[in-house]
Formats: structure tokens, C-alpha cells, sequence
């Protein structure tokens, strides 16, 4: 089952969170939606058959693997 991350949006480590981006590891986004929370876009990444990473740190790398966890 391919990952998917949920980027806290806007990305940096300035400012509130707005929002949430859906995307693949090559940084391409999975849709163009943004979701206002992160259950939100974990459910609908379930709901698409893949496996959800969600962000532990607020600056991501998505080839640093401490900076992500398997949502629950």
C-alpha cells in the first residue's frame, strides 16, 4: 500500500496551519482539495485505499522518515 502525507499547509514554519494537502512522495498532490483538519484528509485517504502519513514535526522532509508517523 503506496503512502500518502498530509502537509500541514501553508508550508514553512511560519503562521497557523489553514490547512491540509494530500500528497504522493514525490511531493505531486493527490487532489487539489484541501482539507481543514487532519482527520478529515486521513479518512478520505483511507477511504481511497492508501496508507496515511501524518506530520510530527511543523517544517516536513518526506525523506526523513522521523518526521512522519502512520496515522491512527
Amino acid at each position: 500500500m503506496q503512502n500518502v502525507y498530509i502537509e500541514p499547509m501553508p508550508k514553512g514554519q511560519w503562521g497557523p496551519i489553514d490547512g491540509y494537502a494530500l500528497e504522493f512522495n514525490d511531493g505531486s498532490r493527490m487532489t487539489q482539495q484541501s482539507y481543514r483538519s487532519e482527520r478529515l484528509a486521513v479518512d478520505e485517504i483511507r477511504l481511497r485505499g492508501y496508507a496515511p502519513m501524518v506530520a510530527k514535526v511543523r517544517v516536513t522532509d518526506k525523506t526523513v522518515d522521523e518526521h512522519w508517523q502512520a496515522a491512527e
